[in-house]
């Protein structure tokens, strides 16, 4: 076995620290989450949950609990249906997204067409214009269309195409072999098979990339679907927490049921991570040797 030098574990010392801080609030939020809710200030000071019980997760599933909740504990909300529709919501708008700023990003790195280049300017413009911007008049539109309180509603705005994705994928496409392409349009395919059978299916790691990033950020989205979304059939898991917080009483918030719909909100989260990791990291190692 290879002996470690002082610097070598100096190096490991540091990273176990990074490791340390960077999991030390998640840990908090799990030990809470374990805690009965009589015991949570007791074991304020302590790293190690008081009575441990799965009764904060049963709960907020709408489960039945051995945990006795006061009225400022009591919550009807359904957890359940907010992850489920916190998990269509995610679906939609990142397959939509990735689909077509794939084909926009093909489109300008591949193809010619006259206003091109000033198109693809324009949609780097629009990254600098402030999303607050945008939401009234969304709102106004998603209204007079009657779309408020849908799956249509919330995903209206985003479900096209992001500037950044359609940048994104382009610079992909842009570094891809033209031979491919010319050797395909050659045997006779026209230009959307080669899209769909050539470039698309060499541009995995990226694609992953990009589904990991739009999936976390939709995921986490929350004033436009507290706008658009606050009927309980379509309520997202963000704004769900915001509704469980404003029902408990200011002086007496119930953490323990709080941390676990955190918990559960985070578990797709966390495998679609284990899932897609090591995409990204070879994605990233790719990219950085072109």
């Amino acid at each position: 076995m290879k002996k470690l030098t002082g610097q070598a574990a100096l190096g490991y010392l540091v990273l176990a620290l990074f490791v340390f801080i960077s999991l030390l609030p998640l840990w908090m939020a799990l030990k809470l989450a374990l805690t009965n809710p009589a015991d949570v200030y007791a074991s304020a000071d302590s790293l190690l949950p008081g009575r441990i019980t799965i009764g904060n997760f049963l709960r907020v599933m709408g489960l039945p609990s051995d945990i006795e909740l006061t009225a400022f504990q009591a919550s009807p909300i359904n957890f359940l249906l907010a992850l489920r529709n916190s998990l269509i919501y995610t679906a939609l708008t990142v397959s939509g997204q990735i689909f077509f700023s794939a084909m926009a990003g093909y489109a300008f790195a591949r193809m010619r067409f006259p206003g091109r280049d000033v198109l693809f300017f324009a949609f780097l413009a629009a990254t600098m214009i402030p999303s607050m911007v945008l939401f009234i008049p969304n709102f106004i539109l998603v209204k007079q269309i009657g779309l408020l309180n849908t799956f249509a509603g919330l995903v209206a705005p985003t479900i096209l195409m992001t500037p950044f994705a359609v940048f994104f994928l382009r610079q992909f496409f842009l570094s891809a072999p033209k031979e491919l392409d010319e050797a395909a349009r050659l045997e006779g395919a026209s230009q959307f098979q080669i899209f769909w059978r050539i470039a698309l299916p060499i541009q995995k790691g990226p694609i992953a990339t990009l589904a990991i990033l739009l999936s976390v950020n939709s995921w986490n989205e929350f004033f436009w679907p507290f706008l658009v979304g606050r009927d309980p059939s379509v309520r997202v898991m963000a704004v769900a927490l915001s509704d469980f917080m404003s029902q408990t009483g200011r002086g007496n918030p119930d953490w323990s049921g709080l941390m676990a719909a955190i918990g559960l909100s985070i578990l797709p989260i966390i495998a679609l991570l284990v899932v897609f990791g090591r995409q990204i990291v070879e994605s990233l190692q790719t990219s950085g040797m072109k």
